[in-house]
């Protein structure tokens, strides 16, 4: 059976709060084998919603509503369902009790507003609010099924669990299945060199099927498998897990929930090391990403930002004559910088970042986007030259990352 789900509301559209719903429902479907190919996000508007739902029935046996089930005029999903299926409302007794009832727990008195959601679909199977006001429903219309949630989660998702994913494995007669996916993190590669890498394997997988997903400062390949036990799709999973290792290994720094700055911690944790940073353009960005790990107190000592040459000098011990012979985005400066740092604050790594982050400030010789960074190991240094290209934020992003990236390569790899 196919799904497609359909959040109803303007204030969705109009970026006033996220839609975690259909992230929910997409989970919930996948943990059941159900497939998921399309998400529409409607605003309050009847003529809409109805455009929509014959949409969705043009391709999906389930098409999942939440969101317009309350009492003001704006809550439209009843009446738009109410005339795609030529299914009129019907006032329901026993629903509006329970409404009246839900009031008087919290002795006030209903709204008149809130008799309206007594009111649904002919011969529409109810779903119960155990949590709010407004109950769902759900209306089979030429062999198909419409499910209508409401927009709060906290009230949608017990409906979700306790009656909608029963009632949907009933209609597929119990042939559950489970998609299962993992996210392989990816980073120090452009994406059309990542593709070039794995494109063979994307196109001859069909089961599992891979995904790559591109983010500002790393690439996401998504495995993805269906099979009837999680078993089956975790080893469907791993077969091609391998395939892409063999070919990304060295790039491939984390996988699901994992991140760089956690896979660096647990390394300085095992290897009992201490780290500081010495920041010119990044504004404490990588001491941010390392300290975002609960108890990084016990690897990061300390860093500072230097942004002007005298705090170079004055602060961190930069030589004048370093800065006059080769400035400040320079590698030379890039290592006093890790040497001074790692020194200052007596640990084991300091870690240096000076670079252009632009929008203005670069020359031919040193364009926007150019960053030095060094790694210095207790005393041994690593230096590293990079030309990032995007707005001034994707610039420090892409720097910090590269640094902990490489960071995390001289750890991984050294005993």
């Amino acid at each position: 059976m196919k799904a497609e789900v359909i959040t109803v509301g303007t204030e969705l559209l109009l970026g006033q709060i996220i839609d975690t719903n259909s992230v929910y429902l997409s989970h919930k479907l996948a943990e059941i084998g159900i497939d998921l190919f399309f998400k529409t996000t409607v605003g309050d508007n009847t003529e809409r919603l109805k455009q929509a739902l014959s949409i969705a029935f043009e391709r999906a046996d389930i098409i999942i509503l939440t969101g317009g089930l309350g009492p003001t005029v704006d809550d439209i999903t009843r009446q738009a369902v109410s005339e795609f299926t030529g299914k009129k409302l019907v006032f329901k007794n026993d629903i509006l009790l329970k409404i009246n009832e839900f009031f008087k727990n919290r002795k006030i008195e209903m709204p008149e507003c809130n008799k309206i959601q007594a009111y649904l679909p002919e011969e529409a199977l109810i779903i119960e609010n155990t949590v709010g006001t407004a109950p769902g429903f759900i209306v089979e219309h030429n062999s198909k099924f419409i499910i209508a949630m409401p927009g709060v989660p906290s009230e949608m998702h017990p409906m979700m669990e306790k009656i909608v994913i029963p009632f949907i494995l009933e209609k597929q007669g119990y042939r559950k299945s489970i998609i299962k996916y993992k996210t392989l993190k990816v980073t120090g590669l452009p994406e059309s060199e990542i593709n070039d890498k794995i494109k063979d394997i994307f196109e001859n997988s069909t089961n599992p099927t891979i995904g790559v997903l591109a983010h500002q400062i790393e690439i996401d390949i998504r495995i993805t498998a269906k099979a009837e036990d999680k078993k089956k799709a975790d080893e469907m999973i791993e077969e091609k897990k391998k395939e892409i290792y063999n070919r990304l290994n060295e790039n491939i720094f984390a996988e699901d929930d994992e991140t760089l700055e956690g896979k660096i911690a647990n390394l300085l944790f095992e290897r009992n090391l201490k780290i500081s940073t010495a920041e010119s353009c990044t504004a404490g960005l990588l001491s941010f990403r390392l300290t975002n790990i609960p108890g990084s107190s016990k690897y990061f000592s300390g860093g500072v930002n230097v942004y002007s040459n005298y705090a170079k000098t004055e602060i961190l011990g930069v030589k004048k004559e370093t800065l006059e012979k080769y400035g400040a985005v320079s590698q030379e400066c890039a290592r006093q910088l890790a040497k001074n740092c790692r020194e200052k604050f007596r640990t084991d790594i300091g870690v240096s970042i000076t670079g252009i982050a632009g929008p203005t400030g670069g020359t031919d010789e040193k364009p926007v986007g150019l960053v030095y960074s060094c790694i210095n190991v207790k005393g041994n240094e690593n230096s590293y030259k990079h030309n990032f290209s995007g707005s001034r934020d994707v610039v420090r992003a892409r720097a910090v990352q590269m640094a902990l990236f490489n960071l995390y390569k001289l750890l991984r790899w050294s005993s």
